[in-house]
């Protein structure tokens, strides 16, 4: 799975399709990844507690990795990832202009 946490990336099909986001959680075991403001769903939750509330809350759901794809931080644009070894390191670098793709 090419896509890990906090990467932009933009999805491809389904309701939300042409949204961008930040990756939240990246389950590659399930091959799933969690974008912000994307697939979210209504969830009724009880009150838990003393401090807790609650209510109908808005909470983002599991998407297939294959759904989404990486956006370049250089060009902008929605790229695959190529990887190549750079000083004995694995990197992800952008098919489109060549940038070497960092995780922050």
């Amino acid at each position: 799975m090419n896509i890990r946490k906090d990467d932009k990336v933009v999805v491809l099909s389904g309701k939300d399709k042409g949204k961008e986001g930040k990756v939240l959680v990246a389950d590659p075991k399930n091959n799933k990844v969690v974008v912000e403001g994307v697939n979210v769903a209504t969830k009724h939750q009880k009150p838990m507690g003393q401090g807790k509330e609650g209510g109908i809350i808005k909470v983002e759901t599991p998407i297939y990795a294959s759904k989404v794809q990486l956006v370049c931080p250089k060009c902008g644009k929605a790229t695959r990832v190529a990887h190549k070894l750079v000083d004995g390191k694995n990197v992800r670098v952008c098919k489109k202009c060549g940038a070497e793709i960092v995780v922050k």
